[in-house]
């Protein structure tokens, strides 16, 4: 049995989880403590989404839950602080968890890497300004950005509701020719239901939230599952890098 461990902010997509625990059809466990959040996609509240203060008050719960690594299942929380900010985030909650972790935002760069997507476009469920957070975020960790399209959604729970045809519309929208994969970056989005639709669809990889922060919990693991329901980053070899 493999558990892992997810601090989520707030109350929007998080039956996705149990979704991607069904599909993963192995001994894999995880288990989701819920963060306080304000429920808004402004730059200040969501670098106080991913304060220390907070982050903490969860980690004791998945510590007694055996959780063997745990993951800060946001995106704005860590970018929205650089990347350095968001290296010392992921520290601090490695330290008072006494476990290996990361956050969404760092899943995204690793799996960006892990299927050979040097660069990359962006369909985000948020206001433009926090959409370009992300957006360098990634480019200051070595992902290069095509495009980046943000949806002008101030409220995390309003995506919650969004249907499959809104959600492809976001990433058709977002696609760039010369992106090798499309990044939704957005933890209240539902998108497990849709991986593989979407990737045929949109005819490259995609990455989402919640994809993503599962599969950086495996990897802090050292765990490699292959699950073809969870798209392109559950099937493929991983990349060799070049030393």
């Amino acid at each position: 049995m493999t558990a892992l461990g997810f601090l989520y902010p707030g109350h929007s997509a998080e039956d996705d989880y149990p979704r991607i625990e069904q599909l993963l059809g192995s001994d894999i466990r995880l288990t989701l403590v819920h963060t306080d959040e304000e429920d808004v996609h402004r730059t200040e509240a969501l670098r106080e989404a991913g304060s220390a203060r907070r982050l903490a008050a969860g980690v004791e719960e998945l510590r007694l839950s055996g959780a063997e690594a745990v993951v800060w299942a946001c995106v704005s929380g860590g970018s929205a602080h650089g990347a350095q900010g968001a290296h010392d985030q992921v520290r601090g909650l490695a330290r008072a968890a006494g476990l290996p972790a990361s956050s969404t935002s760092f899943a995204f760069t690793h799996a960006a890497r892990e299927i050979g997507a040097a660069r990359v476009a962006i369909g985000a469920a948020c206001p433009d300004d926090v959409a370009a957070l992300f957006a360098a975020f990634l480019e200051e960790t070595g992902t290069e950005v095509a495009a980046v399209r943000g949806s002008g959604a101030v409220a995390a729970t309003g995506t919650a509701d969004w249907d499959y045809d809104r959600v492809l519309a976001l990433a058709r929208e977002a696609d760039h020719p010369d992106a090798g994969a499309v990044l939704l970056p957005d933890t209240a989005l539902h998108t497990v239901s849709h991986l593989t639709a979407l990737e045929e669809d949109l005819a490259k990889p995609v990455l989402t939230a919640a994809q993503v922060t599962v599969w950086e919990a495996l990897r802090l693991t050292d765990r490699r599952v292959n699950a073809p329901a969870l798209g392109t980053l559950f099937t493929r070899e991983p990349i060799v890098q070049a030393e």
